[in-house]
């Protein structure tokens, strides 16, 4: 609009300075030149500065992060290790999954008829936990380590799946073991999470993991 007024200004001074140069400039006729030329020249000025319509002047709106979330359970450290190698890469929060009763060594003991080994004979066992996140809404990946208890993963991690919506959410599950494959544990967890949550498939490291092993693993799904 401002620019088709400038426009109009701009003929209406040419115009007058034509007839002014034919028959000379009158009083009326130089107020009016002056006024025009005024104008003109202030249309001009708010034309240069004015943005141009093809560029939003407002606040461009911010580049929304995928958030992740590095979860894991561990009673040895041999998982907690893993999980902190791959938080620690990805710039990601971690949360640990912690039980309101810890284990000792004797709940740990295999095939001693233990607190560990009577969980994973019962897969309705969900053993408490203790804390919570808070803002679980907030993160589209969850990558959740565990140990392999009997070939399955902890009760506990049940416990942790059941206590969120994981609707949409991508999950990325690894495990740690010394001999047992990551296995048919991912696909239990899977048919108690969120139907809608995408599940990736998970990777097994021993003990002592390095953390180039890791960032390998990182690499290859693609998450980095």
């Amino acid at each position: 609009m401002r620019k088709t007024v400038s426009l109009l200004l701009f003929f209406a001074m040419v115009l007058l300075l034509a007839a002014c140069g034919q028959a000379g400039v009158s009083e009326e006729q130089g107020q009016l030149l002056s006024v025009v030329q005024k104008t003109a020249e202030q249309s001009k000025t708010e034309m240069e500065t004015e943005p141009s319509e093809s560029v939003s002047t407002g606040k461009q709106e911010e580049d929304v992060s995928t958030k992740t979330l590095v979860v894991y359970f561990s009673c040895t450290g041999t998982t907690e290790l893993a999980a902190e190698y791959v938080a620690g890469i990805l710039g990601a929060d971690i949360y640990e999954i912690v039980p309101e009763v810890p284990y000792t060594e004797a709940d740990l003991a295999y095939y001693t008829g233990g607190r560990a080994d009577q969980e994973q004979d019962d897969p309705d066992v969900r053993p408490a936990i203790s804390g919570s996140v808070e803002n679980m809404d907030e993160y589209d990946t969850i990558i959740l380590g565990y140990p392999i208890w009997h070939g399955q993963a902890p009760r506990i991690v049940s416990t942790f799946l059941e206590s969120y919506d994981f609707s949409g959410k991508t999950m990325i599950p690894f495990c740690t073991s010394h001999s047992s494959g990551i296995g048919s544990s991912a696909v239990s967890l899977h048919a108690i999470c969120s139907e809608s949550a995408v599940w990736m498939d998970g990777r097994r490291f021993e003990a002592g993991v390095s953390k180039e092993s890791v960032q390998d693993w990182i690499r290859e799904i693609g998450i980095e």
